[in-house]
């Protein structure tokens, strides 16, 4: 939990303050005294007596006892200045801004571990190094502008990157996006993002406390931790948008099952936000527009009602709604009637309502009322208003001001002309509105909200019956693959359905495998990885002479060990796999099976536990959902022994976290149930 002297300081010392608004720490300094800052201000200049007309210390030896140091001074210089502050000057919250740490070299990382060891002997908190600092209602310790005037409903915005905190809230601005607080991490040395995170949860007021958080994320060091903070926050009546920096798959490392070759980092990630309920954007402009939407409603609506004086922009956002998932409802003749009534010939008056180029403030008041009392198709209301700089706009903007504030539906204003009438917009936001400029943006922006993924509460402990036998298997097997009896036995034990199954090095032990099995049998060879590129399954073998043959040719293939001879199913293939990453809890993979698996890459994913809802989301998010329920007269699947063995699947890795990687592929599915038919597990001790 981080000090309450770092978040609340009744005393600050800037150390490295100045008189010059260029530096850090005259900036910072300015920033403190026009936000009014109620403690004691000190400052630290070896050169100065007064700094901005502050007194001004030449020695950090000097100065009072002070709560929170905020430090801008050459990194070499800061162990010796945190010495004093820890044990003689009772600081416990401290900003370092400095750069030259463990983002620059080795010799900067042990530093920057020097002063992190300082601090945590005292039991402090350090944001930073290499921040831009952190906003709150207290003080403003920040040295960038513009400061944003804070709003207790405004959004609370965490920041892996200081300069990407300043543009993003440099674009807000324009839109009115307001703020709450501002936390910027750094380096994130000893404070993250997932300390922020744990802050802002155990801190947390319903109904005064911020209801809307932003973040920016660079890394994520203990995902669990942070998943832990974003459901309880979520569970509160919190909504979480996020921006994660690195989306490419450069640098996966290569896997040996088709699992992990499909479940890279970043699968992790999403599937850590989708586990949280987090919204994920994949621009500064997206993240904005997505937390300004979350501003004006937390409700999830999807039919949209657009007013506006130009038919272009209607036609854009229409098609935005429309493709992503979102309603424009049409309306009735009665409805039609009415608003034909109330505008000039020639309006359009289904969905979008075009009130014309000429149509007038007044009429623009009486749509929208008409839209708000009488249309009960539409949920929300969009109005779209710009100019071609030949008259003005006041009227208008006055009335939608004026509507969003009485409106029993949302309003939602895309104003476009942000040069021609910038003056109007302006005053729009500083009468504590949100004028959205681009009517595609904001559109893909509400789908995002609306069709935004609950969260998936962490599940209490569970008993497993057979538990005892899963980890005497797990407990008797070293790291590396299973042997492929133990995998079934292992399958079996977690409740998953195999096919009945021997494995031969003999021919007398395939000829005997056939005393418990019924041809057709499929043979496939034992101790080779990837199986079928060596030739090494061969199917729909019937007689005892195929048999034997085709055993002798498995085992002519280089690195074979024996052979599997299993009784033959027939039924839709999908895969199950599992895959683990440090830190993360174990991800469940489902998709299309076979051999092609990774050129469809049909999957989705989930981090366990996976409850039986998500599973059933999981399956039918495939692109092969359909044709597993059945086309062309054929039956469906049985979706719920699909269900169950997610649910199996998922309560055996946790379990067993030892499984790095499993394949079960194909898992075939059939109108009686699942059966495992090829599976590959790897342990890792």
């Amino acid at each position: 939990m981080l000090h309450q002297k770092l978040i609340n300081p009744g005393s600050i010392v800037v150390i490295g303050g100045s008189d010059r608004l260029d530096h850090l720490g005259g900036s910072v300094l300015k920033n403190l005294i026009d936000q009014e800052f109620k403690g004691d201000l000190f400052v630290v200049n070896p050169k100065k007596d007064v700094v901005q007309g502050l007194r001004s210390y030449r020695n950090v030896e000097n100065i009072p006892e002070v709560d929170l140091a905020i430090i801008a001074i050459p990194a070499h210089e800061i162990p010796d200045v945190i010495r004093v502050l820890t044990h003689k000057k009772e600081t416990r919250g401290f900003i370092i801004y400095s750069a030259g740490f463990g983002e620059l070299n080795k010799a900067g990382a042990k530093l920057e571990q020097k002063i992190c060891d300082l601090i945590d002997a005292v039991g402090g908190s350090l944001l930073g190094p290499n921040n831009i600092g952190m906003l709150n209602q207290h003080f403003a310790g920040i040295f960038t502008r513009p400061v944003p005037k804070l709003d207790p409903k405004g959004v609370d915005f965490v920041s892996g990157s200081g300069a990407t905190a300043v543009f993003t809230m440099e674009a807000a601005l324009q839109i009115g996006l307001s703020f709450s607080g501002l936390y910027t991490v750094g380096n994130s040395t000893q404070v993250g993002i997932e300390e922020i995170l744990e802050y802002l949860d155990l801190s947390y007021v319903q109904g005064s406390s911020s209801p809307v958080k932003m973040l920016y994320i660079e890394g994520i060091k203990y995902p669990q931790k942070f998943l832990k903070h974003c459901l309880s926050l979520q569970q509160k009546g919190c909504e979480i948008v996020a921006l994660k920096a690195g989306s490419s798959e450069e640098g996966t490392l290569a896997a040996s099952s088709h699992t992990g070759a499909l479940a890279s980092p970043i699968i992790f990630v999403q599937a850590l936000f989708n586990k949280a309920g987090i919204i994920r954007c994949y621009s500064r402009y997206e993240l904005i527009h997505t937390a300004a939407v979350l501003q004006v409603t937390l409700s999830k609506l999807n039919r949209f009602g657009i007013i506006t004086h130009a038919g272009g922009p209607g036609v854009l956002l229409t098609d935005a709604l429309c493709d992503n998932g979102l309603q424009v409802p049409g309306l009735s003749e009665k409805h039609k009637d009415k608003l034909s009534g109330l505008l000039y010939p020639g309006a359009a008056v289904n969905n979008p309502v075009d009130i014309l180029a000429t149509g007038t403030a007044e009429q623009l008041d009486q749509v929208i009322d008409y839209c708000d009392n009488d249309i009960e198709e539409i949920d929300a209301m969009i109005v779209i208003f710009g100019s071609p700089g030949l008259g003005s706009v006041s009227k208008a903007y006055k009335v939608i001001s004026e509507k969003i504030q009485k409106c029993k539906k949302p309003l939602f204003a895309v104003l476009p002309s942000v040069l021609n009438v910038r003056k109007d917009i302006k005053e729009f936001i500083e009468d504590g509105n949100l004028a959205f400029y681009d009517e595609s943006l904001l559109g893909k922006s509400l789908s995002k909200v609306m069709q935004r993924t609950e969260p998936s509460p962490e599940k209490k402990r569970f008993d497993h019956p057979d538990k005892i036998q899963i980890r005497q298997l797990i407990d008797q097997n070293k790291t590396g693959y299973l042997d492929p009896d133990t995998v079934f036995e292992l399958l079996k034990t977690a409740g998953i359905h195999t096919v009945q199954q021997a494995i031969a090095k003999t021919e007398s032990d395939v000829l005997k495998a056939m005393e418990r099995l019924s041809y057709p049998v499929v043979e496939k060879v034992v101790g080779v990885l990837h199986k079928t590129e060596e030739q090494g399954v061969l199917l729909n073998v019937t007689n005892a002479g195929e048999l034997v043959h085709n055993f002798k040719k498995l085992m002519q293939i280089k690195g074979s060990k024996g052979v599997i001879v299993q009784e033959m199913i027939h039924g839709k293939e999908v895969f199950l796999g599992t895959k683990s990453e440090p830190g993360y809890p174990p991800m469940i993979l489902c998709g299309a099976g076979g051999i092609y698996v990774e050129v469809l890459k049909d999957f989705t994913f989930a981090l366990s536990p996976v409850s039986r809802q998500e599973a059933k989301g999981m399956i039918e998010g495939l692109s092969i959902y359909p044709i597993l329920k059945g086309v062309r007269g054929e039956k469906s699947i049985d979706m719920k022994a699909f269900e169950s063995t997610i649910d199996k699947l998922s309560k055996l890795v946790l379990l067993a976290p030892e499984i790095t990687e499993m394949d079960i592929n194909p898992l075939m599915a059939t109108s009686r149930g699942m059966i495992a038919v090829d599976a590959r597990i790897r342990l890792q001790k």
